[in-house]
């Protein structure tokens, strides 16, 4: 069976980068140990840019001698030399050493930066041929007609064959998107035998350089601004050379602008326009001819800190810097989060990737793993797209999880809050979010709506109309009511709120299941090599027996709907019937309650942690259990020794947590930690809208 896939391109940006991620973001949801192998690398010295890449976004490769077969210098010696089978042994017997470790190879191929184009592909075809696997090539269609995009398909697919290098799919980048359509068309004619041909349409987010991509190649100097701005888009380039008042009309979105450090007056004043908010989002700031701003002026820059558009320093003139800054050529780099879920959200809707892997005869893996998992999420959520409310939406983290969200086609989103304030925010961010609604509860036509609906919900408590009116103003309560009513899905809070702001609401108007007697939480803790499931490690301080028993049958569930398969270990002090007291009791009376009631599923306890999921250990304290030394769902006790459980291991074994998640509700509505990042919050709003599509 074959491993691996051979990437490659016939000239330089080509679009080889977002396919390969494409491609990567898919196999880690189905195979245990993935590795990534270029033949050939420009120089040892410095990291190749995939590499760099791949090893960033994904974290599970070996050292990085061993991701490659050799530096283009060494290359060249041996084929100046004729050496070429010792140059093919080299490559082959590095690649042959990483796929022994992996269960699939992805493969991407030169550069075409260092020799002529044709020498280049040559090589390729005949690397392929020697490692024994099937090639993907991606072509360029930027900037040709249609008939010279076929033309140059027809010819890369005869070069291929003529090699006798089997095809898996060929795929062509950056077509114009008025004529994606027609090419389609076309190719489908043309090419009637068993060849799957994608087209991806030109996407000017990919197009422009980031301030970042600017920044690394003029190694420049950050003085001011946020770290995470510098993956902002410049839109233009513009010289600010005229006086300030005239200068100001000159504002764009997307803007850069390079002036002398020591026209303090064009500094200034773009900070002004900026926090201002009443000028379009400025990308930033180039400071040139080694001149930095007056001391007061750096004064100012310093308070400022992190609240600001960045703004650079570089060495050069004005001009040299304005050329520089032109020449700068697009790439995706590891920093660039934006263009990463960009670029990936174009291939998963252009490309039929599982198609592409079946013609690779790839099996997959039933190894849970923390990639695969996450994997999941994003593509499950996407098969019955959701409907998800944000009530924080004046929070940034939560703005650029809602981007990434929407980028990759996870839901539809609605953001809750003043409009005005929301959209400077997203403004000041540089943010792409035009495609979220914005609803303040305020002033929103649906308030007297929910006001109503809550007066009934909570009649037998005495609610009044003014407390349900003045309740239906949070946030929180506004958006819980979106979900019970049907104008959203589901609700993820917490970054800024309480979790009591955030379950208080669903517990009164969405209400448990029938015959959950408790509404409990878990993480998914997402270790190196496997995905656990822990509970209730947030919500119920001391739950009873019948309550441990619900959690435990609940939480079973809960990972029986993210493809891991339970075995429930009920926790305590003592293992079997090695203990006894209340504590032990409590334990023993949930297992013998969570068996009856679900007998379908494995269920034991009372477990210590080691036994749980130790095998040897397991061998030792409780022969013969399906359970014990292979347990996937950890139920603890009570919220002490669930909560430092949890955050224990996530910070001694740097584990992701992703959660808490709560289950038992009607409709889903997730907590938060108020320390959430943005990829935990992107992993709970694609996780919220999976539960609604229970």
């Amino acid at each position: 069976m074959t491993k691996g896939i051979y990437i490659t391109s016939s000239e330089p940006y080509s679009g080889k980068t977002i396919m390969v991620l494409g491609l990567m973001e898919f196999l880690v949801g189905r195979i245990g140990r993935i590795g990534f192998f270029r033949p050939v690398v420009n120089e040892s010295c410095q990291l190749d840019s995939f590499i760099s890449l791949i090893k960033s976004r994904y974290q599970q490769f070996n050292g990085y001698e061993t991701m490659y077969g050799c530096t283009f210098e060494e290359a060249r010696i041996l084929l100046v030399e004729d050496r070429r089978e010792e140059l093919y042994s080299l490559i082959l017997e590095k690649y042959k050493n990483l796929e022994a470790q992996c269960d699939f190879v992805v493969c991407v191929g030169s550069d075409y930066t260092k020799a002529a184009a044709a020498v280049e592909l040559e090589f390729n075809m005949a690397m392929a041929n020697h490692l024994g696997i099937p090639m993907l090539p991606v072509l360029k269609g930027a900037d040709k007609p249609v008939m010279s995009i076929i033309d140059a398909t027809q010819m890369i697919i005869n070069q291929l064959r003529d090699h006798r290098c089997d095809i898996v799919a060929v795929v062509v980048t950056h077509v114009n998107p008025a004529d994606r359509e027609k090419l389609l068309s076309l190719l489908g004619t043309i090419f009637i035998d068993d060849l799957p041909i994608y087209v991806i349409a030109e996407d000017p987010r990919l197009q422009m350089p980031t301030i970042g991509e600017i920044a690394n190649s003029l190694q420049a100097e950050l003085i001011s601004g946020s770290q995470e701005l510098l993956d902002g888009v410049v839109k233009n380039v513009k010289i600010a050379a005229m006086e300030l008042p005239h200068f100001l009309e000159h504002i764009e979105e997307g803007s850069l602008f390079i002036t002398p450090g020591d026209r303090s007056d064009i500094i200034l004043g773009l900070l002004a326009a900026d926090l201002s908010g009443l000028y379009p989002h400025i990308a930033g700031l180039i400071l040139s001819g080694n001149i930095k701003p007056a001391p007061k002026v750096r004064q100012i820059l310093e308070s400022l800190g992190a609240k600001t558009l960045p703004v650079l320093a570089v060495d050069m003139g004005t001009f040299p810097t304005a050329i520089a800054v032109n020449a700068v050529e697009c790439s995706i780099g590891p920093w660039d989060h934006r263009k990463i879920a960009a670029a990936l959200g174009l291939v998963e809707t252009s490309v039929d990737l599982p198609e592409i892997i079946q013609r690779v005869a790839l099996a997959p893996s039933e190894h849970m793993t923390p990639l695969m998992f996450q994997y999941e999420l994003i593509h499950r959520a996407k098969s019955n797209r959701k409907h998800i409310v944000l009530p924080e939406g004046i929070e940034e983290r939560v703005l650029r999880a809602a981007e990434i969200a929407l980028f990759r086609d996870i839901c539809d989103i609605t953001l809750l809050g003043n409009e005005p304030d929301i959209k400077r925010k997203i403004s000041s961010l540089g943010l792409s979010l035009e495609k979220a609604k914005i609803v303040d509860p305020l002033t929103s036509e649906l308030r007297e709506l929910f006001t109503a609906t809550y007066c009934e919900l909570r009649e037998h408590k005495g609610i009044s109309w003014p407390i349900a009116y003045e309740a239906m103003s949070e946030s929180t309560f506004f958006g819980t009511m979106m979900a019970h009513l049907g104008y959203a899905d589901g609700m993820v809070s917490g970054a800024t709120h309480t979790t009591a702001a955030t379950i208080r609401p669903a517990l009164q108007i969405i209400k448990t299941q029938p015959g959950i007697s408790i509404v409990s939480s878990v993480f998914f803790m997402c270790l190196e090599d496997r995905v656990l499931v822990y509970g209730d490690c947030a919500i119920n301080p001391d739950p009873s027996a019948e309550q441990l028993a619900d959690i435990a049958i609940n939480s079973a569930l809960t990972a029986q709907t993210f493809g891991i398969v339970p075995r429930v270990a009920m926790l305590s002090y003592s293992t079997g019937k090695s203990g006894q007291g209340p504590e032990v009791d409590k334990v023993r009376e949930a297992t013998q309650m969570a068996q009856l009631r679900r007998p379908d599923l494995k269920i034991e306890g009372p477990l210590q942690y080691d036994a749980a999921i130790d095998i040897d250990v397991a061998k030792l304290k409780l022969p013969g259990s399906e359970v014990a030394g292979h347990a996937t769902v950890f139920i603890f006790p009570n919220l002490n020794a669930g909560n430092n459980a949890y955050k224990a291991v996530q910070r001694s074994a740097e584990a992701v947590a992703i959660g808490p998640i709560l289950q038992g509700l009607n409709k889903p509505v997730n907590d938060l930690s108020r320390g959430a990042l943005v990829p935990d919050i992107v992993n709970t709003i694609a996780i919220t809208a999976i539960q609604a599509q229970l």
